[in-house]
Formats: C-alpha cells, sequence, structure tokens
C-alpha cells in the first residue's frame, strides 16, 4: 500500500492562491494510479474536491471548488498537483491526496480510494 506526501499548505490571506503537492515514495509513479484531492474542515465530513485518472486526465471536481481549482499532474516531477486559486476562508481545512489502484477512472468518493497521506493544513485568513 502506497504512503502518500502532501506538502504546500500554509497561511494565506483571502483571494491567494496556493499549490499542493502530493508525492509517492521512491519506487512508485503516480501514474499507475488514480488521484484523488480531498479536504476536512472542523466539525465536517471529508469532502471531495478533484480526481485525476492514470492518463492524466482530470475526471471530477466539486461544485464548490469549480472554476477555481486545478487538478494536474507532472511525469517528469512524478506529482499530481492541486492548484487552488481565488481562496475563501471557507477553504480552511486539512487537505489530503488519495491513489487507487485498480481502476481507470476516478472519484470523489472517499471509500472508493486505498491509500491516503497526513494531510497539509490550509488557512485562509486576514
Amino acid at each position: 500500500q502506497l504512503q502518500l506526501v502532501e506538502s504546500g499548505g500554509g497561511l494565506v490571506q483571502p483571494g491567494g492562491s496556493l499549490r499542493l503537492s502530493c508525492n509517492a515514495p521512491s519506487g512508485f509513479t503516480l501514474n499507475r494510479y488514480a488521484i484523488g484531492w480531498f479536504r476536512q474542515a472542523p466539525g465536517k465530513e471529508r469532502e471531495g474536491l478533484a480526481s485525476i485518472n492514470i492518463y492524466g486526465t482530470p475526471t471530477n471536481y466539486a461544485d464548490a471548488v469549480q472554476g477555481r481549482f486545478t487538478i494536474s499532474r507532472d511525469d517528469a516531477e512524478d506529482t499530481v498537483y492541486l492548484q487552488m486559486n481565488n481562496l475563501e476562508p471557507e477553504d480552511t481545512a486539512i487537505y489530503y491526496c488519495a491513489e487507487r489502484h485498480t481502476s481507470f477512472g476516478g472519484s470523489l468518493r472517499p471509500g472508493w480510494y486505498d491509500s491516503w497521506g497526513q494531510g497539509t493544513q490550509v488557512t485562509v485568513s486576514s
């Protein structure tokens, strides 16, 4: 089972941008897996944001982030990114990436995935 690692979180003002990264341990390549980005705010359920299939094509975006967030993959860096623009205080949460290794598709359902990272904190505040 993969142990993914997220990075790139931090404190940003409303209207600002952040780019999150998802990486796998050496010996694994993310282009063999479907990857999803999720977040969980205090007192709320884990929310699916975006997914990308093994071909590097985005498959799903949540309504809450449509037009503001972009998922992509850089094969040279073996990294999946979540570019987040026009951030709002409501975007404050711990952000996670996840992988599924038995499918050619994608999903925003947490139970669809096989492995998860530990998360990176994103705080949007003035």
